[in-house]
């Protein structure tokens, strides 16, 4: 496979972090196009990781680390849900001792490796000319690093927390939204039927857009996100005022993952971390809900308020994706090619106010993406504001 050249080039693409519907449709857009007008793609498997542990000999079993992409192979899952590719959330400039790929062991023998040199030389040994990585902070973070140390990188955004700095829109963001709405409209006729607290917690470690945009879609009477810590009394306070408006006896709240009590810091599964630092989240929901029914009596006439918990979590990851999913990854992975046909890098593709456009890599890790509290969301009423809508973003609150 060594150097193996098109007349135009060998373009690599991989997609890291968490799975979500639309990088299929992108994997598809980038290699038919490239196909098409001269390139070679390669699909580097299962993130960075496949990055790292390729074999450079020529008789080496490669499939678990990369495979020769085609119009046939992507036209298949084009239409499909995850990343036919794989993901996973290796960190090449911190494996593990244990991590280490084992025709690596005797070359690395830290407790923590940077294996960055390996990973920029399988990338030469496979001829990659361009690189095109598709995912969150995380996985475009080291396609900074890349970039840096002189690897021709073009980024894609991805994740569904909608949180890369620099883009409007990640994709997957929509699809987690609309399912969102449909799962909680679903969740209403058994909390309805209860007269119960319906309590769903959602995706969000640090920004709450997936709390906020279905809340304000009307899926929710109140919404906590990570941006406010909030006081679980007044919370309490105001699902039962809004159970008590409605008729059919219930109230729901969306709370984010990544959502703080006043005094408290994030809820985590457990101690274990991923190789960037992040713990995994969950059980925020859980809590809330049984605070919210400990407190209820105070607000109604001291008779408990049962409740209903679901985590949403994969059920909106999973699946085919929405309309919006399948256009903008198209559109992605075709102005990924536009950059990389003018001979430009370093870029990340972007939706600014409705217009497909491309930013400076680094701005995924000079800045941090956040819900604007002050602007967007009632700090006393749990629950987004808005003053008007004219000249605003199709997402409202996702622009910086």
């Amino acid at each position: 496979m060594a150097n193996v050249k098109n007349k135009k080039g060998v373009i690599a693409i991989l997609t890291g972090g968490g799975d979500v519907p639309g990088l299929n449709p992108a994997i598809r857009a980038v290699t038919i196009r490239a196909i098409r007008e001269g390139y070679k793609v390669i699909g580097i498997r299962r993130g960075w990781a496949g990055a790292v542990e390729i074999i450079r000999e020529n008789d080496a079993d490669n499939a678990d680390n990369y495979q020769i992409l085609t119009e046939e192979i992507v036209n298949k899952a084009g239409r499909t849900g995850g990343t036919f590719l794989h993901s996973s959330r290796t960190h090449p400039g911190h494996i593990a001792k244990v991590n280490i790929p084992s025709h690596l062991q005797d070359k690395y023998h830290d407790e923590m490796n940077d294996l960055t040199p390996e990973v920029i030389k399988n990338l030469d040994w496979l001829g990659v000319d361009y690189l095109i990585p598709i995912g969150g902070d995380d996985t475009l973070s080291y396609g900074v690093r890349l970039y840096k140390e002189g690897v021709n990188v073009v980024a894609i955004p991805k994740t569904m927390d909608n949180d890369v700095p620099g883009t409007d829109y990640c994709i997957g963001f929509s699809t987690c939204v609309t399912r969102t709405i449909m799962m909680t409209n679903n969740l209403r006729t058994s909390a309805g039927s209860h007269e119960r607290f319906l309590v769903l917690e959602v995706f969000g470690r640090y920004a709450g857009f997936t709390a906020m945009l279905p809340t304000m879609a009307g899926a929710g009477n109140r919404c906590v996100i990570p941006e406010y810590k909030f006081d679980i009394e007044r919370l309490t306070e105001l699902l039962t005022s809004d159970w008590h408006k409605n008729p059919s006896k219930y109230s729901v709240v969306l709370v984010s993952e990544g959502a703080m009590f006043e005094g408290s810091e994030m809820v985590f599964q457990d101690s274990a971390k991923d190789a960037y630092g992040h713990a995994k989240l969950g059980g925020i929901g859980d809590l809330v809900s049984a605070k919210i029914k400990e407190l209820s009596p105070k607000f109604n006439n001291g008779r408990p308020i049962d409740t209903i918990t679901q985590k949403l979590g994969y059920l909106v990851r999973g699946g085919d994706p929405d309309s919006m999913d399948s256009i903008v990854p198209m559109a992605y992975g075709n102005l990924a090619l536009d950059l990389i046909d003018k001979g430009v890098h370093g870029r990340l593709v972007v939706l600014k106010n409705g217009r497909y456009d491309n930013m400076p890599i680094d701005v995924v890790t000079s800045t941090k993406k956040f819900v604007n509290v002050e602007k967007h969301y009632n700090t006393d009423r749990l629950r987004p504001q808005y003053k008007t809508f004219e000249m605003q973003p199709l997402f409202i609150m996702t622009g910086e």
